[in-house]
């Protein structure tokens, strides 16, 4: 039990310095398997890589079309035509509100978190222009509309935080939608209330829309880009031919990813380019996400994990309140909401399903808790997702990260108190 401990936190500590989670996860696990008297080549080369090599053969396709569809409707355009056609909708007397919506659209249409950001910045700076917003507020709102309910809450999301619980619980996509919905909404209410009351403070303070020292990105040019109408297309069909017809989500992207090349087909010339791109860069996701599963495979391994599971297991309350700590904890640890949601159901997933066909609290709410669970703790400051975020707003930790915390961490954590509420009452 101490050596898993130690193993988690030496994680985590190695996790927060930056340092990859590739090298790190495998020799925190060695630290586990010693601990717990494993013998150390076989836990490594059986039983990490086990964990590691099934995560990578089940969900390497989703993560690498996943990545090819959003680099594609970067590269034509796609995208940034939607998020313009949002903020006209909206307005720039509603900033703030026009990027949320921009990002939202685009995360739940299945586009990846990274692409949403290098899509909806732009934007997001001549919005703030216009409206004289100080910029410190824009990695906040495009944090709540990409890193929070988009990922976690609403029911039939193809991003990868919905759709790994299925593999565990036997569910679907659309899992629990009023757990998730009523989540959904207080994320996002609560989000925009904590954002405009900044905006609110920063004008107070006279502090208005600076012009950046360095150009993060090139300008918005309208005329090249294609119909919004069209290209909302590849979005809907991810998202109906997941949920409504049932398609597996390789071939929703896959149809995703064809309708974007048809309807852009006077781009074909980067196509390969665009597709090579996405390809390449789905491969360091999958890879740090399958590491931190091994890890789970090994404490899953040691005489030590049934006290844990005793541990996490005997929480006071609903069974949910400990699946969402767990969660959260190893979320936190990898900076990775995939990767600790990974660790976490390779673990329990299976007590967590007999703990369903006992209490008779449904898989559908235990896939739910999970899946929000993995968007709260996973923002901090360690996060990929979050560097990235900032350095690209050209923002730092001081300027910023307050905002990211409020938007897509504390009120993530939140927002599933009433989802664990309705799930233990039988109402999801």
């Amino acid at each position: 039990m101490l050596g898993i401990v130690i193993g988690l936190v030496l994680l985590m500590f190695l996790a927060y310095r930056g340092y990859s989670i590739v090298w790190v996860a495998p020799v925190c696990a060695m630290v586990v398997a010693l601990t717990g008297g494993l013998e150390l080549l076989p836990a490594y080369k059986d039983t990490y890589m086990a964990g590691f090599v099934g995560f990578t053969k089940s969900w390497f396709p989703a993560f690498m079309l996943g990545a090819i569809f959003g680099h594609l409707m970067d590269y034509t355009g796609s995208a940034k035509s939607i998020a313009i056609w949002l903020t006209k909708v909206l307005g720039s007397k509603r900033a703030i509100l026009s990027v949320v919506v921009g990002c939202t659209v685009l995360t739940y249409g299945g586009i990846s978190l990274f692409v949403v950001v290098f899509a909806m910045y732009p934007l997001a700076l001549e919005l703030y222009r216009e409206a004289n917003i100080t910029r410190r507020l824009i990695p906040g709102a495009i944090a709540l509309g990409s890193f929070g309910y988009t990922m976690t809450a609403i029911p039939g999301s193809p991003q990868i935080q919905n759709l790994i619980p299925m593999k565990y619980y036997g569910t679907t996509p659309m899992a629990a939608p009023i757990m998730g919905i009523t989540a959904a909404l207080l994320m996002f209410l609560l989000g925009m209330l904590w954002l405009t009351m900044r905006e609110k403070k920063f004008k107070e303070k006279g502090m208005f829309f600076v012009e950046p020292e360095k150009k993060n990105t090139d300008e918005v040019v309208i005329k090249d880009l294609p119909n919004a109408f069209l290209s909302f297309l590849p979005l809907l069909s991810v998202i109906l031919t997941l949920n409504i017809f049932g398609w597996d989500i390789v071939v929703s992207l896959i149809s995703g990813i064809l309708l974007t090349m048809i309807i852009n087909i006077k781009k074909y010339l980067g196509f390969t380019k665009a597709i090579s791109g996405g390809a390449g860069g789905s491969i360091v996701a999958i890879i740090n996400t399958s590491a931190a599963v091994g890890f789970g495979t090994v404490v899953k391994a040691v005489p030590g994990f049934q006290t844990l599971t005793n541990s996490i297991l005997n929480i006071k309350g609903s069974p949910l309140i400990s699946e969402a700590i767990a969660v959260n904890v190893l979320a936190g640890a990898t900076g990775s909401a995939s990767g600790g949601m990974g660790i976490a159901l390779e673990a329990l997933g299976e007590k967590y399903m007999q703990i369903a066909s006992q209490t008779g609290i449904s898989p559908e709410a235990f896939h739910r808790i999970a899946s929000l669970a993995s968007g709260g703790l996973d923002t901090l400051p360690h996060n990929g997702a979050v560097l990235t975020l900032l350095a690209i707003t050209g923002m730092t930790h001081k300027d910023s990260y307050i905002d990211i915390c409020a938007t897509s961490l504390v009120i993530p954590l939140i927002a599933s108190i009433p989802a664990i509420i309705l799930g233990s009452l039988g109402i999801y």
